[in-house]
């Protein structure tokens, strides 16, 4: 999923090592949401996380924009704390109605689903991305707060761009993933993506450096 140059980590100055333990944190946190929503839904739910990249948000416009010809729908919510910044949760929109059948019911008609389909989203979206970066802070030695998820609708520019303000400003990197959901045997696509400005990037860099000499403490202990 490397994008040449601009999705490598490079462009921050992040080392393979640091890239590798950032994309190990993102693991876990997926995997702790992952078991939150399966408690929520009763039923198995997988997520992947293969790569981490990070790019501009044109890139990550593109990227996405390469992938999804349909329309997209992003659960979005900002937190702040040792890193700050706002993470946004995308499907493709027929993913999120499937994503709401598995979470509301495979009976619903089409009537119904579009009723219960923003207040679904916002709860599964908050799920995965409180889940995913309380994990993270966690695991970092330290804490974010996170706001309430909202719902919004676009393309891949749109999402991007009317996200260019609040917590993150115009001189935001995208943290873009890639994940595959499987819930209840569907495969449900998805991305997750959190947009930063490099300030709160270079914190989460020295945060990374401090959790990645815990580690190799830890093993020479």
């Amino acid at each position: 999923m490397t994008d040449g140059g601009a999705g490598d980590g490079t462009a921050i100055g992040l080392t393979e090592l640091q890239l590798d333990a950032f994309t190990e944190l993102v693991n876990i946190g997926v995997s702790r949401a992952a078991a939150s929503l399966r408690q929520m839904i009763g039923t198995q739910v997988l997520l992947s996380v293969p790569s981490v990249e990070i790019v501009s948000r044109d890139a990550a416009a593109r990227l996405i924009g390469e992938r999804e010809a349909a329309p997209l729908v992003v659960v979005h919510q900002d937190f702040a704390g040792a890193f700050a910044g706002r993470a946004l949760l995308i499907f493709p929109q027929e993913n999120g109605r499937e994503l709401v059948r598995a979470v509301a019911g495979e009976e619903l008609s089409l009537e119904e689903v579009a009723d219960l389909e923003d207040e679904a989203l916002a709860e599964t979206g908050n799920i995965i991305l409180n889940g995913c970066l309380a994990t993270m802070a966690n695991m970092l030695q330290r804490t974010l707060t996170m706001s309430l998820p909202g719902i919004a609708r676009g393309d891949g520019p749109q999402i991007f761009g009317m996200h260019a303000g609040g917590a993150a400003g115009a001189d935001a990197l995208v943290l873009f993933l890639y994940i595959d959901f499987s819930v209840s045997e569907r495969d449900i696509r998805g991305y997750l993506a959190m947009l930063m400005d490099l300030p709160s990037l270079e914190n989460l860099r020295l945060l990374v450096d401090e959790f990645i000499a815990r580690a190799l403490g830890d093993l020479d202990a």
